[in-house]
This record gives C-alpha cells, structure tokens and sequence, in this order.
C-alpha cells in the first residue's frame, strides 16, 4: 500500500459510521515482578505495580476503529446485570466516538479477563464468563438493537467469540439491516462452522480457526488455496480471509485466484488483540470504499503495529503512516528516529523485560574506536539507544569545519551498526533532556569519563539505573583521523 492510498483512506474513515456486533468482555491487565518463588507452593509470586483496565472482545474491535479516527462506532452486545456492566458501560461512556447499545440480561454474568503480566510475559489468565445461550428474550432485543444500530452505517462488524451474542436471530437481523444499509458484513468466528453467519460478505478466521472447521492442517500457500475452496463450499460468504501470522495472510473470493499477502518483517511483543485490529482494519477501509485487497493491506499494516505493543492495544493513523513510511525504507534508515518514537520503543522493549541502553556522542567520523565502544556498550544491555549531536552542536562543541559529515551521513553510518538498535539526533550541548525523557537502565560512556563526570549519571542511579564506562582502544580519535587527512591539528 502507497502512503496516498492511506491517507485516503484514513480521510474518508473519518467521515463513516460502522457497526460492531458481538461478545462484550473487560479485560483486565495486572502488571509487577517476579523476584522469587512461593514458599506454600512453586510457583511465582508476582509483585503488583499497575493495573489497566479496557474494553475488549467486540469492546476492542470498537476501541480501533474509534482509534483509526472512524466518526462514530455503533457497539452493540449483551452484559450481565453485575458490576463488570457497570464497568463496560463507563468505558464506553469514556470514548466520544463510540455509542454503547447494550442489552442486560439479567443473572448472567459479563465476561472479564484479567491477565497477570510480569516482564513482558503473561504467567496467568483468570476468567469470569458465560458461553450459554441467550435467554430468547435478552436475544431478541439484541436482535432489535443491532438492527437499530446498524442503520446508516458503512459497515457492520461481527465479533464472535462464542460467549452467546451473536446467535441465529442476531445474524438474522443484521442481514437484514445490513442489506437496507448497504453495508458490507465482516465476521469475526469461532466454532467448528462457518455456516451459521449466512450470506456475509468476509469471514476472518486465523489459521488456527480455519484448521478447526475443516479438521485438517494446512502449512504451505497450496494447503490454504485447497482450505479455502473447502471453506467458501460450506458456507454462503462471499469471501474468506484467514490470518496466518508471520506468513500474512490468505484472500479467497468466489470465483477468483487465491491471493497471498506477505507482511514486512516485524518484532511481536503481544499477539493479544490482533485480529480485533484486523477486523477493524478490514471494515474502516472498506467503509472508506476500498476494494478488498486494500482493505486486507491496510488491516495487515495495522496488525503489524498493534503486535508490536503490549496488551490490547490501538492502533492511530500517525502510527499507520509511520509504520508505512518504515517499511519503503532501507533497515539502516528505519532505525533513525525522533525523540518520541525513541520514548515509545524504549517503553515497549521496557515492557517487554528487556534492558535499555543510551550512550551519546558526535559521531564524526566513524572509526574503530567507535565501533568497539558500541558493541560493549550494547554488551551491557539489551537495546542500545544511542543519541547523535546535530551538525549546529557539532560545531558549538568542536569548532569551525566540524562536523566534516553532515548530520543524515552520521547517523545512518551508525544505524547500520549492529549494535545499534536506534539513533536520535538532539541539538543541544548535553542529552540530559533525552535521558529524562527515554529513562535509559544503562547509561555508558568512555573511561575518559568519571562515574561522576557523566551527564545524567545521578539522574539515572536515582531511579535503580546504572551508569557504565566503556574502554577506549588507544590511537583512535576523530581528532586524530582529522589530524592524519591534514584537516585539523
């Protein structure tokens, strides 16, 4: 997908309102640390620090859409008369551009799944739900109000996640009003058939889902085209569209070639919530009247950047074309980054139980010294930040004909170091801004330095961080190089 595609449809995402049926959930994340084991049983005590409560399930599916800029989400589904309805109620209430149409069934209970997360890692999921049947009167008036809601609508969006809302009189109705509407119906399923959605336009499972209804395992582009043929035979949908992870995805229309979509490469912290974004990718383009290939590009652009946080997490249109922009540039250039895309990766890697790393430095001319310089400081943690004066800074620090490389050279030179993991150019004398900012574990700098010497040294040990000073290999300076092209003293 051209960046101008994308613009274009996140402008006209903008102006659509988009229906989402389904299951409601709460999910709930409990953040900490684990230093040691339980002495009543083995397992790990986690040590509470946060917790972040959200929508999720079809909740989710509205969050993204709302996040892409979609103008106004219609949220329909059923919730327990209990205090998580409460709950999902006052999330709802808190996103201006969703509107809640929930239905209480009374005695039931509203899904809630609380994830107990330490470095990155889940260690447990507690679960409180209902996957019974609907009352025929609670599935009625869901019926009711998803036909309500879906009028004047681009799109209607289907979140199965087998809890009971999306039922036979629910698919039903919002045939029905889809079809009034003119709008294209995306499922999201779950269970051993596809059958029971009827005549939608796509149905969106992953390769898990779509092995599950065919009872088969399906590995290579061939398997998937066979799966597929097989699929769009036992239901009525006009397309399917399976998920496949790492590998992208496949596109089965009636009638036409299978085609395969392969993704960029791309680090995954948390899959929790990616095909929520997909589904909401898929209807927000569609809605803005692309065609299906685009649509599947756009959601799979999504996806990409949704994997790359943790949690359920949203995706924004500035993420979308900065992650769009990254992916026409060459793996040197994708590592140079401002100040506060180099905050929000410090934050994920943070997140992720990994240690943060920032050193900083001109950087003019690159040469052995340097690089043995990085690579221990890249030692001693798990991602190096490293920050590269601007040419003006350059010169207020090291005088008249400095830098001899302008500031794009000298960044990309470092970028394509492996030990580099990201470059931020600053303008001013020191970066004590940037290490306030990105909150480095490791801060390094030369042994020409002292412990106390070091810019942001106190800052850093105040918060449990470290500070480290890197041996220099003897005979390598940049004055020296100068010296030795006779351009400097």
């Amino acid at each position: 997908m051209d960046l101008t595609s994308l613009q274009s449809i996140l402008s006209r995402a903008g102006q659509a309102r988009i229906a989402c049926v389904g299951d409601v959930m709460v999910d709930r994340y409990v953040y900490g640390e684990v230093a040691r084991v339980s002495p009543e049983a083995p397992i790990p005590v986690l040590a509470g620090r946060s917790e972040a409560v959200m929508l999720g399930a079809v909740g989710n599916v509205a969050r993204n859409l709302a996040a892409l800029g979609v103008a106004t989400v219609a949220l329909v589904g059923v919730v327990g008369d209990d205090p998580a309805a409460d709950e999902a109620a006052r999330l709802i209430e808190a996103e201006t551009a969703i509107e809640g149409h929930l239905v209480t069934e009374r005695g039931r209970t509203t899904t809630v799944k609380t994830r107990f997360v330490a470095s990155g890692q889940q260690l447990l999921r507690l679960d409180y739900e209902n996957d019974a049947p609907l009352a025929p009167s609670a599935d009625n008036s869901l019926a009711a109000a998803a036909a309500a809601a879906i009028q004047g609508c681009a799109a209607v969006l289907i979140s199965d996640y087998a809890k009971g809302a999306v039922s036979l009189t629910v698919m039903a109705a919002v045939r029905k009003a889809a079809k009034a509407a003119g709008a294209p119906i995306i499922v999201d399923p779950k269970g051993r058939s596809f059958a029971k959605y009827g005549a939608v336009d796509l149905i969106k499972p992953n390769d898990r889902e779509l092995s599950l209804v065919l009872d088969r395992r399906m590995d290579s582009d061939a398997d998937f085209e066979d799966g597929l043929a097989a699929a769009l035979d036992g239901c009525l949908a006009r397309a399917i569209l399976v998920t496949r992870g790492g590998k992208g995805a496949s596109l089965a229309v009636r009638g036409e070639p299978v085609v395969h979509f392969r993704p960029p490469p791309r680090t995954v912290f948390d899959n929790s919530g990616a095909g929520d974004t997909t589904l909401a990718g898929v209807g927000a383009a569609l809605a803005a009247g692309a065609s299906l290939p685009e649509a599947v590009e756009f959601a799979m652009l999504a996806a990409g950047v949704a994997v790359g946080k943790i949690g359920t997490a949203v995706v924004t249109p500035a993420e979308l074309v900065a992650a769009e922009m990254a992916n026409h540039l060459a793996p040197a250039e994708a590592k140079v980054a401002t100040l506060q895309r180099a905050i929000e990766e410090a934050s994920l890697w943070r997140a992720a139980g990994l240690r943060v790393g920032f050193t900083n430095g001109c950087f003019d001319i690159l040469h052995r010294g340097h690089v043995a310089y990085l690579a221990q400081a890249r030692a001693w943690c798990d991602r190096l930040i490293v920050a590269v004066n601007s040419d003006a800074s350059v010169k207020r620090l090291k005088g008249e004909g400095r830098p001899i490389n302008d500031l794009d050279s000298r960044a990309l030179v470092l970028a394509g170091l492996g030990s580099v993991d990201l470059v931020t150019p600053f303008d001013e004398d020191t970066p004590i801004t940037l290490i306030e900012a990105i909150k480095p574990d490791v801060l390094i700098k030369g042994a020409d330095y002292t412990l106390e010497g070091v810019v942001g040294g106190d800052l850093v040990q105040s918060y449990g961080g470290e500070v480290r000073l890197a041996p220099l290999v003897e005979g390598y300076s940049t004055t020296a190089a100068i010296a030795r092209m006779g351009q400097g003293g």
